[in-house]
């Protein structure tokens, strides 16, 4: 039987198709959009605004955060859908075998010690700038630098927020991809191959 797989991904490397692939040659269910539809239906949020909050932070909110923490309980919007998006990969891994995109979904199985394959896809710059002007068209290969940049920070900072450790941090993965010099089909076949024997 397959593990629960957890994927985290550099934007513009191809981990949320590497998923989406490896989920369908396993035959196990994928979840990344379903995981932001079902707290939006169980947290009253609205999906963009899930979409928006749910792989980024702020330094606003982490100010905020601390900087009252003494003095009053509050819990952000952001923080609340933390909690619901928690809720819902835990549903899911308790569900049995099944393919997990971002989130910090690594950590919170590994907190709750629910044994999973977590796997690191990233890529050089150059494929990546290929993969985002191909997926959003007309951008230009500057933009597309820019919003890697700013879609991996934005991703660092909530990883190093939720659950203080260093996102993309080898230590935390069982296994990092090159997805850029290995193709899409290799690091499927990779992935699976190391599932069927996990």
């Amino acid at each position: 039987m397959a593990p629960i797989i957890t994927i985290s991904r550099e934007f513009g490397s191809g981990g949320h198709s590497i998923g989406e692939k490896v989920a369908e040659k396993l035959g196990i269910p994928f979840y990344d959009g379903e995981i932001v539809r079902r707290v939006a239906e169980e947290s009253g949020y609205a999906k963009d605004l899930i979409e928006e909050q749910g792989e980024h932070t702020s330094m606003g909110n982490r100010w905020f955060d601390i900087s009252t923490a003494s003095a009053m309980y509050f819990q952000s919007p952001q923080d609340e859908i933390f909690l619901a998006q928690r809720k819902v990969i835990l549903d899911c891994a308790a569900s049995g075998p099944c393919v997990i995109v971002g989130r910090c979904s690594d950590y919170i199985l590994k907190s709750e010690e629910i044994r999973a394959l977590n796997v690191l896809i990233h890529a050089d710059m150059e494929h990546r700038i290929s993969r985002i002007i191909e997926r959003y068209g007309e951008l230009k290969e500057i933009s597309a630098k820019k919003r890697i940049a700013k879609k991996d920070k934005q991703r660092r900072t909530y990883y190093r927020y939720y659950t203080d450790q260093h996102w993309g941090n080898y230590e935390n993965y069982d296994l990092a991809l090159d997805s850029g010099t290995l193709g899409e089909d290799t690091c499927v076949h990779m992935i699976c191959e190391l599932a069927e024997r996990f």
